[in-house]
């Protein structure tokens, strides 16, 4: 990259607001889909930062039956927890599992900051991230997936509203694909199933 590309690349990020940074991996950011929207004062922050009715309700249905089938020893944190892996580095967590046993500061979780404890399970539900010509979805999934596993996380989960499927990936084990119709493993003895919390809600 020559200096003056450089040069230009950086002013034109300096422009664009904190608050539309969605990610940021190793200094460089991601926005939030439609942040352009907002610059052109076409839509507000709230209006690209928002769920879908039916991203919410999955985000609720999965917490529902996990409070049900984990005992108080895990911690289940929604609302897009920020992940902090080192300086200028940080993911969005739609549903982080912490076992608060092998937690030895439980004042992490009380702190207004981003947590810099790895959760031993992730579950992704589509992702807010706005894609460009360097950074497709596969791309950006699968980063951001090899990301967690390497910092430590046990089990990523991906839930596709779009294609109804979903996705489970665990560290040096081949990545699984299926259809909401099958069970999802979070860990041993606990399975969901998309489809049948959808159907009984």
């Amino acid at each position: 990259m020559t200096t003056a590309i450089a040069k230009q690349r950086t002013k034109k990020e300096k422009a664009i607001p904190e608050s539309l940074i969605y990610e940021m991996v190793d200094g460089e950011p991601i926005y939030y889909r439609g942040y352009k929207d907002v610059i052109n004062k076409k839509k507000t922050l709230e209006q690209i930062m928002g769920s879908s009715a039916l991203q919410s309700l999955l985000v609720m249905l999965i917490l529902d039956i996990l409070k049900d089938k984990l005992d108080n020893n895990y911690l289940r944190l929604p609302a897009e927890l920020g992940l902090k892996f080192a300086h200028k580095s940080w993911r969005n967590l739609d549903i982080a599992i912490y076992d608060k046993r092998t937690v030895e500061d439980k004042s992490v979780f009380l702190k207004n900051k981003y947590i810099e404890i790895v959760p031993e399970i992730v579950i992704e539900i589509d992702t807010k991230a706005e894609f460009t010509e360097l950074l497709d979805f596969d791309t950006y999934f699968q980063k951001k997936t090899d990301q967690l596993l390497e910092a430590g996380v046990q089990r990523v989960i991906w839930i596709f509203t779009a294609t109804k499927k979903h996705l489970v990936a665990v560290k040096d084990q081949k990545w699984e694909m299926d259809n909401w119709t099958a069970d999802i493993a979070m860990m041993d003895g606990v399975e969901i199933n998309i489809n049948q919390l959808l159907e009984a809600f």
